[in-house]
């Protein structure tokens, strides 16, 4: 004979069981006792058997009832897994992520994070394109940009999400430091050959860790607009530069660099996540923002 019933019945009657009762298990549903009495009857109607003996404050299983119970809750948790498995499936980020950054960010923040993302979330497909000029998101079709930034960035229809604010520290080889004497206070920074960011950056403001200021201008050796060009100078021992943790650190760590007047710094920097307002409610691209801001 062909059996056919409504698999909701049959959850109710899962539920109803391990409750012990009809009023247990409508609150645990959330539904009046009566639509529970009334799927079970109709379980029983498909079937053709009684399941329970109904009484007036419980119920007690048939012979025929334990046996189906069995199996009827085994079902309900084969299909609570497949259910939950879809919704994994349908949670797990997937598809397309267009990320541009600029030079610095590509080679200090996303180098070595970007395969970590591509191994936590292997159904992505992420592609970036490395360039500091200004990228229009919504016309060049970019899911994400990644700037760094010294002032806030102005008002925009994009959403804006802070990646990292780090200090920039001014820092020189030892050898250098050998040779030239290792500055005691920004004063000393004068005559120092300092290099540059650009003809406009000659003199550095410097700020102390419990508020004072100070102005020093060192002496031009070397003016570079490219961070990595910088560092390697540095390390070279060609002079002081101000340059961000994030940079130096792993030059400090080696012993090729080390701080100078570590009590002091040249600012911050500020690396902040934009990305059209539509766009970022997209799982897949949800997800990278919230990898790369620890979230």
């Amino acid at each position: 004979m062909d059996m056919k019933f409504n698999f909701n019945d049959l959850h109710i009657f899962v539920r109803a069981v391990d409750h012990g009762s009809f009023a247990a298990a409508a609150r645990h549903l959330g539904v009046p006792k009566s639509t529970i009495s009334k799927r079970v009857a109709e379980l029983e109607a498909d079937l053709g058997m009684r399941l329970i003996h109904r009484t007036s404050r419980s119920f007690v299983l048939t012979d025929v009832g334990r046996d189906f119970y069995d199996h009827a809750r085994a079902a309900v948790i084969e299909a609570e897994a497949a259910e939950s498995v879809v919704q994994r499936r349908q949670a797990e980020p997937q598809g397309l992520v267009r990320i541009t950054a600029s030079v610095p960010v590509a080679q200090f923040h996303l180098a070595d994070r970007l395969p970590a993302l591509a191994s936590a979330y292997p159904k992505l497909d992420l592609q970036l394109h490395v360039t500091d000029r200004f990228v229009d998101l919504v016309r060049e079709g970019f899911d994400i940009a990644i700037r760094s930034h010294f002032a806030p960035l102005p008002d925009s229809d994009l959403v804006q999400r802070r990646m990292r604010v780090e200090r920039i520290t001014l820092v020189a080889a030892p050898d250098y430091l050998v040779r030239r004497g290792m500055p005691g206070h920004p004063d000393d920074i004068v005559g120092h050959d300092g290099l540059l960011t650009g003809p406009a950056s000659k003199t550095w403001r410097l700020m102390h860790k419990e508020g004072q200021e100070i102005q020093v201008t060192p002496e031009a050796r070397l003016i570079a607009d490219e961070s990595l060009v910088m560092l390697r100078a540095a390390a070279a021992g060609l002079g002081i530069a101000c340059l961000p943790d994030s940079m130096s650190a792993p030059f400090i760590g080696s012993g090729e660099l080390v701080r100078v007047l570590p009590d002091w710094t040249a600012g911050s920097v500020t690396s902040t996540i934009l990305t059209p307002h539509r766009r970022g409610q997209l799982p897949a691209v949800r997800a990278v923002i919230d990898f790369l801001t620890g979230g």
